[in-house]
């Protein structure tokens, strides 16, 4: 398995990969016009054309052995520059009452754009037959979700101070969400998969123009509704306890549709930034490969930037040993340098 940036000849196995995303996934809409104008951003991102506010660098999961795609994920430079970003920020208003000696304190939502101009990690999914508790398959939803921040480190001057990742939420056995019912459905003239098709597709200034502007108090909603608020989707647990090893916290923002927490953190203070270094290559065709690889490479050129697992670590004077097919797949070469991350470490 190899993560490399996705290219145009990807676009049928891209829509083959959205439709298999669900309810609730917005950022790969099943629309094969958006996904490769999707492709063509991200191409234009990675070889530098685009300016840095406006990149979306789109990778995907390759697996060697068929040459077929096990999964996706994105690293979008800023959100809310160009289309609004918007979230509910979970709130308290006191109200208190001299006269009656009563104190109460009641939990609302505010409609927020806070977190416009900060990177987002997102579109992160895995195909199912590559999920699995034994040791292969753990390491490829880790792959997806490690690599970037291999990536933003090594090309930390293309990214502000923070990043974030919205999860999905809970959904019931028949795809419907409790909080979409009680409250976005009673402002929104259409039902939750359409709002969620245009919010995928870029089209989102109509939350700002539909959705109340004034506090909502979450005891008007119904039991289930407020259940939602900050929960994800059963899909969605492994991701968001991966993001939460790296140090992302929930800090109270949620989607606007399903409820969905929305973590986040500064991009310096996560554990796979902070604890990534640069060793030296050299290609050893003898080197034995690792049962269980703990070492995650990735390559220090953008426009064929290339991330997979290696069989060990580098030595005390910062060399990185690979055997031919690590360096095949990685392409590189003796003497070329690479970022490196020890997922036990990390961990």
């Amino acid at each position: 398995m190899r993560m490399r940036p996705i290219m145009e000849g990807d676009l049928d196995e891209l829509q083959a990969l959205a439709r298999e995303t669900g309810v609730g996934f917005t950022s790969l809409p099943d629309n094969r016009e958006f996904l490769a104008d999707k492709i063509a951003s991200a191409t234009s991102a990675f070889n530098e054309q685009t300016p840095v506010d406006q990149r979306l660098y789109f990778c995907v999961l390759e697996d060697e052995e068929s040459g077929h795609l096990a999964g996706c994920c994105a690293i979008e430079g800023q959100v809310g520059r160009e289309v609004p970003f918007y979230h509910y920020r979970v709130g308290t208003l006191a109200h208190s009452s001299k006269q009656l000696d009563l104190h109460r304190t009641v939990d609302t939502l505010f409609l927020s754009s806070d977190h416009t101009g900060d990177a987002e990690v997102a579109s992160l999914f895995l195909r199912p037959e590559f999920r699995g508790t034994d040791r292969r398959h753990q390491r490829n939803g880790a792959l997806l979700s490690m690599m970037r921040w291999l990536f933003m480190a090594e090309f930390r001057d293309r990214f502000p101070e923070k990043v974030l990742a919205e999860m999905r939420g809970r959904f019931d056995e028949n795809g419907r969400s409790a909080f979409w019912d009680c409250l976005g459905a009673n402002f929104f003239p259409m039902d939750f998969n359409e709002a969620d098709r245009l919010t995928g597709l870029g089209q989102k200034s109509f939350i700002g123009e539909l959705m109340p502007k004034f506090p909502i108090y979450t005891p008007f909603l119904s039991e289930q509704a407020r259940a939602c608020i900050g929960q994800v989707h059963e899909h969605t647990r492994p991701a968001l306890a991966m993001l939460k090893k790296q140090g992302l916290r929930w800090e109270g923002y949620i989607d606007i549709f399903d409820g969905g927490p929305t973590v986040e953190a500064y991009i310096d203070d996560v554990k796979g930034v902070r604890l990534s270094r640069h060793v030296r290559v050299e290609v050893d065709p003898n080197a034995d490969s690792a049962e269980r690889p703990q070492w995650l490479a990735a390559t220090t050129r953008m426009a064929d930037f290339r991330a997979a697992w290696v069989g060990r670590g580098p030595d005390a004077d910062g060399v990185l040993v690979l055997n031919d097919n690590e360096a095949r797949r990685l392409e590189v070469a003796s003497g070329d340098t690479l970022r490196v991350l020890n997922s036990d470490e990390e961990a």
